[in-house]
């Protein structure tokens, strides 16, 4: 009666509700296993950019921009802004005449920029930037440390002929300034100044 077409169908229904549930459950399994093994596949540096190309340029903060609508970490001086969201684009030329191409850079408060560097000379040269005290307690970190890797996205070391892009919104008002921070760089005038109005 209840399969051959009786009048009470509850068993298979509940039968074929119970198969209904399993097979979903299967699928879903099935694409949680295909993603990870798709994210597995794909190859890190793809996911997580590569280390001198624009900051935001990594799959994996392109899928946050588009998802999220995210930005970095807030800093004293600004954030790491969004690509859809820049309003022009500064070129900034570091040289082996201990100088930045430009020296002084004007941006309005709430501005995002993309900060297109290159490194033109045959030395190593640094863009640190953030507050004086900053730049004062970075420098003394670099002369204990002269080895050490920049890991904030702000800061930036390009080895000769490389050339590397950031994104950074100044949501904070006050003057700031970057600077070179290799040996004797920055005594030998290699600085600059960045004013938020």
């Amino acid at each position: 009666k209840l399969l051959t077409g009786g009048t009470d169908h509850s068993f298979a229904s509940l039968f074929l509700n119970k198969i209904s549930s399993i097979e979903r459950i299967a699928m879903s399994k099935f694409f949680i296993f295909f993603g990870l093994s798709l994210l597995i596949a794909i190859s890190p540096s793809i996911i997580l950019g590569h280390g001198n190309e624009e900051h935001s340029g990594g799959l994996f903060d392109k899928l946050k921009d588009a998802v999220f609508g995210s930005y970095g970490d807030q800093q004293p001086f600004g954030r790491v802004g969004m690509g859809s969201e820049v309003s022009r684009n500064v070129a900034i030329n570091m040289s082996d005449q201990f100088r930045f191409d430009p020296e002084t850079i004007t941006v309005g408060l709430g501005e995002t920029l993309r900060l297109s560097f290159q490194n033109t000379g045959q030395q190593t040269h640094d863009w640190i930037f953030g507050t004086a005290f900053e730049i004062s307690e970075y420098m003394e970190m670099m002369r204990r440390f002269p080895d050490r890797e920049q890991n904030e996205p702000q800061n930036i070391q390009l080895k000769p002929g490389e050339e590397h892009e950031l994104v950074w919104q100044f949501n904070k008002q006050g003057n700031f300034e970057y600077a070179c921070l290799q040996p004797g760089h920055y005594e030998a005038g290699m600085r600059g100044t960045l004013a938020v109005q």
